[in-house]
């Protein structure tokens, strides 16, 4: 056989896994929209009040969506760079240089030690990961999420919140610490932002990735 016939069939079974892992990626994160809308709270004067929060003021009201079902981690990283006025403001401009996703798939998404490691790599800012935290320690990060000169990744298995769903890496836009209500600023077109109690978000951070356990990512 010639070689060009070798070379073809590569690129045919490379093509195949590749479409195959996106649409499990994908299908992992599908959620019906009727979830979406009874899982989490949307009122509108809650959600105005949020978006006056001083961290999430700096979104202005935008988010730039994952691009693909696979890419909420590098478009968590993009969208809180961009509010901080980070260069490394679109998945493309975090991810280069990593050499992750480089096929424009993650696959399987990114395990929160994964995303720390690309978000590290296109500024100078610090990345911290936080994980194994109690209530108690969640609750002061919570805190902390309104400060502007701090931003947080969540990390959460969509399960524990909608009844379905996969891992998921979103922002935080801060905390209504009187309504003990958090608002996560989704990346997924589908989902968009929301606010959620903290102890369900909380319940939803307390899960395995593998063997280790899910949580936050702080940038400072």
């Amino acid at each position: 056989m010639k070689r060009w016939h070798y070379v073809s069939i590569i690129s045919m079974v490379v093509a195949v896994g590749l479409v195959g892992a996106g649409a499990l990626v994908v299908d992992q994160s599908h959620v019906p929209s009727e979830a979406i809308a009874s899982s989490v709270t949307r009122t509108p004067e809650l959600m105005e009040r949020a978006w006056h929060l001083p961290v999430a003021a700096t979104f202005h009201r935008q988010l730039n969506w994952q691009s693909n079902g696979s890419r909420c981690g590098p478009a968590a990283v993009a969208n809180a760079y961009r509010s901080l006025g980070e260069a490394a403001s679109t998945e493309g401009k975090v991810l280069a240089g990593t050499g992750s996703c480089w096929t424009g798939v993650c696959i399987m998404g990114l395990t929160l030690d994964e995303l720390a490691k690309v978000a590290r790599t296109n500024t100078s800012r610090k990345v911290t990961v936080l994980r194994d935290l109690s209530e108690n320690q969640f609750l002061e990060h919570l805190r902390r999420s309104n400060d502007p000169g701090r931003r947080y990744i969540v990390n959460f298995d969509r399960a524990r919140i909608f009844g379905a769903g996969g891992g998921h890496h979103s922002p935080i836009g801060g905390y209504l610490e009187a309504e003990d209500l958090v608002f996560v600023l989704d990346v997924n077109f589908d989902f968009q932002p929301w606010l959620v109690e903290r102890k369900r978000l909380f319940d939803a951070v307390n899960t395995f990735d593998g063997d280790k356990k899910r949580g936050l990512l702080y940038i400072e």
